[in-house]
């Protein structure tokens, strides 16, 4: 029975997820579901039953709070804080590029070189498979910096949604240099993690696949489902699907001061800072070889090293030419936070159920 009962909270949180098209009130429910469930089977000898297999009212439900926190703070262990410490670096990077203009420069010039929708699309993509150090970081950054340029050839935000997120997340799995790969390599118990996740990347068929089909479906322009119809509507009426019509609108004015190069050399930093992270940290420069100082580097740490370093290189560019102020650059920060909360928030809630589910299998 308890087999059974411990598959609710997911199914609960992802068929509320697919009804109301809200993800976290719907992973938060999952959680909730899953704490019920430990009370009544008897958790904290505070549940329904108490252990005894008779209904009892007289738990304690500040002890199962209690007990439930402690557990999840136990779980947030210096590596796991390390990749979500990195989400939000990133952020504040995007908030900055795109404070400064560089995501508009870019976009400007991508707008005069791609001549049509293929070209578009296929920009799109290559642009996510460079970006490869992390999925969110981006779907944020090639998301804004392409969109004047599919708009402009009447790509619906479906269709460009798709592109994004087909590159993104296929992309950073197999890219060792990458959230993904340090989260992965960080959960293997061997002793060489790197090196048996290079050797998993050509088995890895659904990211390999994913690619295949993304750039086929791009060159043969092959659109299928409710995809072709929202497509159609969006060459035929210029309808994109914007919400009411509105454009994307940012909270803070983006400078007019920017180039392209605003955008590309703190992403070029952030990237080669990363790699130079994980080699210092594996010990490359105290006789480790390459190989070795990969397998054996601390990823959270080295791509935090990356992120730092974007935003420094970001600080020496803009202040001095004065494309933004100081306190412009700090608010930056501070919004580039808050857009990785939400990141930040699915990551988190979905280990409150293996937690929750967890604690029923124990009892």
């Amino acid at each position: 029975m308890v087999q059974i009962l411990v598959l609710l909270p997911p199914i609960i949180a992802i068929g509320l997820a697919l009804i109301t098209k809200e993800v976290y009130s719907s992973l938060f429910i999952g959680v909730v579901v899953g704490a019920l469930l430990f009370v009544l089977s008897g958790g904290a000898d505070s549940g329904f039953f108490a252990g005894t297999g008779e209904w009892s009212w007289n738990f304690n439900i500040i002890e199962v709070l209690k007990t439930t926190i402690e557990e999840i703070s136990a779980t947030v262990d210096s590596y796991n804080m390390g990749i979500l410490l990195f989400l939000v670096l990133l952020g504040m990077l995007v908030a900055l590029v795109t404070k400064a203009g560089g995501s508009k420069a870019y976009g400007d010039w991508a707008t005069t070189k791609f001549k049509s929708k293929k070209s578009a699309l296929l920009a799109t993509s290559a642009l996510g498979a460079i970006i490869f150090v992390d999925d969110y970081f981006n779907c944020l950054t090639v998301g804004t910096v392409m969109n004047p340029v599919t708009d402009k050839h009447k790509v619906s935000r479906a269709k460009l949604a798709y592109i994004i997120d087909s590159t993104a997340a296929p992309i950073c799995i197999i890219a060792p240099v990458s959230s993904w790969g340090a989260a992965i390599t960080g959960n293997m118990t061997v002793n060489n993690a790197f090196g048996v996740f290079l050797q998993t990347i050509p088995f890895n068929f659904y990211a390999l696949l994913t690619i295949i089909f993304l750039i086929a479906i791009v060159c043969l322009n092959i659109d299928f489902g409710p995809m072709k119809a929202i497509e159609q509507l969006a060459q035929e009426t210029g309808d994109l699907g914007n919400t009411q019509g509105e454009t994307i609108k940012t909270e803070f004015e983006i400078s007019s001061k920017g180039k392209v190069i605003d955008l590309i050399v703190p992403i070029v930093v952030l990237i080669v800072g990363a790699i130079f992270g994980m080699v210092y940290t594996g010990g490359l420069f105290e006789g480790e070889t390459i190989i070795d100082a990969f397998t054996n580097c601390d990823a959270p740490v080295s791509l935090n090293m990356g992120a730092i370093f974007g935003l420094v290189a970001a600080l020496l560019m803009y202040l001095p030419r004065k494309i933004i102020t100081a306190k412009e650059y700090m608010d930056s920060l501070l919004q580039g936070f808050k857009s990785m909360v939400p990141a930040i928030a699915i990551l988190v809630l979905p280990s409150g159920h293996c937690i929750c589910v967890a604690r029923v299998i124990r009892t």
